[in-house]
């Protein structure tokens, strides 16, 4: 097993609106954008001030876009191996990097290491805490026990039966969310930020020209200027544990 080092949370959105995108987002996580880079400029990195990035955006050409992982590795080969031995369809082989797919259809991408490690901080009371990959019920299990395999993370219960969590080892700077859907479709992924202040967090990212969708348990539903959804959650950003445990 070659272990993940660093992983990063992919914002991607429709690349004619990736500039109002990439605004929201480094106002958000009080980040600079990198220089553009890819044969269209649709990749960009947000760069955080004495720290690591996390996040990277994409402009797509099909689609409303969403979000995916995009693991770092200090071995990309060996790691394409042994995704492909857990059932991975191999999408593109770039050498120092790679597009496959989940057997159940979430795409995900490997990079090589570059020495990332301190993790960015909070800011504004909120941070990039987790991808949630939205599954099927079909495939719900086999995914669950997909991802378990390929990250070797810790596997946990989530706060409600529909909730599982792959918990990175400590410092890593993402974790990942698998909710199963109530009904069939294909597979997604999203972006979650713990907030300290779900509410403060919600009318800030609103002045900022996001709007709010709907409200659940712990977490708030949003749509970017873009038309992408993410979540504001309670957990806590420096901690990441929910209210009750903070209580």
């Amino acid at each position: 097993m070659t272990p993940i080092r660093w992983t990063y949370a992919f914002v991607d959105r429709p690349a004619a609106r990736l500039a109002e995108a990439q605004a929201f987002w480094t106002a958000v996580t009080g980040t600079a954008p990198s220089p553009a880079r890819g044969e269209r400029r649709e990749f960009a990195t947000l760069l955080p001030a004495g720290a690591d990035p996390c996040v990277k955006m994409q402009g797509v050409l099909d689609g409303s876009g969403g979000a995916h992982l995009d693991f770092h590795v200090e071995e990309v080969a060996a790691f394409v191996r042994t995704a492909r031995g857990l059932g991975a369809g191999l999408a593109a082989d770039h050498r120092a990097w790679a597009v496959l797919r989940s057997p159940g259809g979430q795409a995900f991408c490997v990079g090589a290491w570059q020495g990332e490690a301190v993790r960015p901080p909070v800011v504004d009371g909120c941070r990039p805490d987790q991808v949630c990959l939205d599954v099927p019920p079909s495939v719900y299990d086999a995914e669950t026990a997909f991802w378990a395999a390929l990250t070797g993370w810790d596997l946990l219960s989530g706060s409600l039966p529909e909730f599982r969590v792959l918990r990175p080892p400590a410092g890593q700077p993402v974790r990942v969310l698998l909710q199963r859907l109530g009904a069939e479709g294909p597979a997604s992924a999203h972006l979650d930020l713990a907030c300290a202040d779900v509410e403060a967090a919600r009318a800030r990212h609103e002045r900022l020209g996001a709007v709010f969708v709907r409200r659940g348990t712990h977490w708030t539903v949003m749509r970017d200027p873009a038309g992408g959804t993410y979540c504001l959650t309670s957990r806590d950003p420096e901690t990441g544990g929910l209210p009750a445990a903070r209580r």
